[in-house]
């Protein structure tokens, strides 16, 4: 089988998490993967797509899905086949810290002549501490690195000889006494429109290693087959907390406006997905961002799109547009992180262009335009905010999906809110990483190897990198708890949970907190022996907690009516593609290869 040019690896958050025991809890309730982050970045795809249309082969490895997949799955056998020139591995979320350099480790000890290059958001803050680590060989910095990776290819795959890489853009990398070069970036690119989101170019690189189960986006993604369509790079707003917020976007990557797609662009980018999926489509960025007409032209363009679509607004949108959006995508959901019901709450971090009237007016013309579900979302965490104003949230939440009960539809509430928690991480960049006490944080770890190190923690408290001047660690804990456990009772009232699952939360949450404070307990026994055997006592209740989980992911799965994409169906489309890719001519441009 032909080797690729270029391997994209995705590591788990935790690279031993099958052997490593950890109270996970709520981290990752409100994305569609596990807790160990196994779906990997929607840059792997613009990266393999831009690759392949100059003449690489690339295949993206989701080691982490292939590890959650099969116990028996061996991730140094899987990797020691592999001879790219040049593998590539993701630190965009900073929770993998710990699965990404272990990764790159095993891949210096099994290929130690193949050089290793990191990328992503975490990776651009950490880029020189990075360096510091010996598996790591160079990091390319900043949120468009398409054109800096192909370039890079290049000079790794020319003549004998050491490559020239003073030239690549955004590159950190040794020279050959050791000391580390920081290149000068690229300007930012001023908009999307030649960015090819092609999932077309991953399935056929999949079919051609006979790799599907490598190439998912993540766990349950066969099942539930959601797909994002790329609407901007950058934001106009200013959440405190935030790593993709306006500010931290001009700090790492130079950007100090958003580039958008173009909106006739992005519903062609919707329509194409939709040809290949029958599940949701997500278009990630509030097209807000970019103004009434730049929406308007949008619905024109994408109008009568009959496949689900989810979209965000970070705002109470204008009530024409929401109407418009509406009239053009009848399989709508809207999505809105509100955060908090409370204006204080929200003007500490950095949303306050809003007042709750405003936004529930946003609702009530979403519902009367047809919008079947919106979801809502809240956050534990965040400046100001106390105990007693968590749980003030969760039964604002209440008050929502009484007001709206008269859009019901067979006893089950069109809006459907969620609580959880800033966790495990405070993201790098972010105005409160920078500046944690102007803003009433404490942060607990602020380098890389320390967030490594603390992803090794038994507990999802024992990870949370911050604590606030409102909330202790354990307080963020318990009203977390308190406050998911209240919100099901709630939802229960409007069809949106049993009260059976409302009971069982109930007593997930104590257990939990019974659970939390038993490995509290063990890890402040004086001795290491002593903990490493109270933490294998413990090991199966933890085991057992994680699987049932206070976790509320099944209801943030949107309905597509259709069903998913059928495995069959899957594995005869990719089997063609294969079979296509036999008959191809490859040819490759830019200088020849070494090999």
């Amino acid at each position: 089988m032909a080797q690729a040019d270029l391997v994209l690896v995705h590591a788990p958050s935790h690279f031993d998490f099958r052997e490593h025991t950890c109270l996970y809890g709520p981290i990752a309730d409100l994305i569609p993967s596990n807790p160990v982050f196994e779906m990997f970045p929607i840059g792997f795809t613009t990266l393999a797509g831009h690759l392949e249309r100059n003449g690489y082969r690339t295949r993206i490895v989701n080691l982490a899905v292939r590890m959650l997949r099969s116990p028996r799955f061996d991730p140094a056998r899987a990797l020691s086949r592999l001879r790219p020139t040049l593998f590539g591995i993701d630190l965009h979320w900073l929770p993998h810290a710990h699965g990404s350099l272990a990764v790159a480790a095993l891949l210096k000890e099994l290929h130690p002549h193949i050089p290793v290059v990191f990328g992503g958001f975490s990776s651009t803050f950490f880029h020189e501490e990075l360096l510091g680590y010996p598996q790591v060989d160079y990091v390319l910095r900043g949120d468009s690195c398409e054109a800096s990776l192909l370039e890079l290819m290049q000079q790794l795959d020319g003549p004998a000889g050491a490559p020239a890489l003073d030239g690549v853009p955004g590159l950190t990398w040794r020279r050959s006494d050791g000391t580390v070069q920081v290149n000068e970036m690229a300007p930012p690119v001023e908009d999307l429109n030649d960015l090819v989101l092609d999932y077309g170019a991953v399935q056929k690189a999949a079919a051609r290693h006979l790799d599907i189960a490598g190439s998912l986006p993540f766990h349950d993604y066969l099942r539930y087959p959601i797909t994002a369509a790329l609407s901007v790079k950058g934001c106009v707003h200013g959440c405190r907390t935030c790593g993709g917020s306006a500010a931290a976007y001009c700090r790492l990557h130079g950007r100090k406006r958003p580039a958008f797609r173009g909106p006739e662009l992005l519903a062609a980018d919707i329509r194409s997905i939709g040809r290949f999926t029958r599940g949701p489509i997500f278009v990630l960025g509030d097209l807000m961002q970019a103004g009434e007409a730049y929406m308007e032209r949008f619905c024109a363009a994408v109008s009568g799109f009959a496949g689900p679509v989810t979209m965000e607004f970070f705002d109470a949108a204008q009530t024409q547009v929401v109407e418009s959006l509406a009239a053009a995508l009848p399989g709508l959901t809207l999505q809105v992180s509100m955060e908090s019901h409370d204006l204080a709450v929200r003007k500490a971090f950095g949303r306050a262009a809003y007042t709750n009237e405003q936004m529930e007016g946003l609702m009530e013309t979403a519902f009367a335009a047809g919008v079947s579900r919106l979801d809502l979302f809240f956050m534990v965490g965040l400046p100001k905010q106390d105990m007693a104003s968590v749980l003030a949230t969760a039964e604002y939440a209440g008050e929502l999906m009484d007001r709206f009960a008269k859009h019901e539809v067979d006893g089950v509430s069109p809006l459907v809110p969620f609580i959880s928690p800033l966790a495990p991480f405070m993201d790098p960049g972010s105005p409160v990483f920078m500046e944690p006490e102007r803003h009433g944080y404490t942060l607990l770890c602020r380098t890389l190897e320390e967030h490594r190190q603390a992803l090794e923690a038994p507990s999802w408290k024992l990870m949370l990198n911050y604590r606030t001047q409102w909330l202790s660690r354990q307080q963020i804990v318990e009203a977390t708890y308190q406050a998911q456990a209240r919100l099901v009772e709630l939802k229960a009232e409007h069809g949106l949970a049993t009260g059976e699952e409302a009971a069982h939360t109930r007593e997930l949450v104590a257990r939990d907190l019974e659970l939390m404070g038993k490995i509290d307990a063990a890890m402040e026994l004086p001795e290491e022996s002593e903990r490493r055997a109270r933490m294998t006592e413990l090991a199966p209740s933890i085991d057992e907690l994680n699987r049932a989980g206070v976790g509320i992911k099944r209801r943030l799965k949107v309905p597509h009516g259709r069903g998913p994409l059928g495995f069959p169906f899957r594995i005869t489309y990719l089997m063609g593609m294969a079979l296509r890719g036999l008959f191809e001519r490859r040819v490759k441009r830019g200088v020849p290869r070494k090999r």
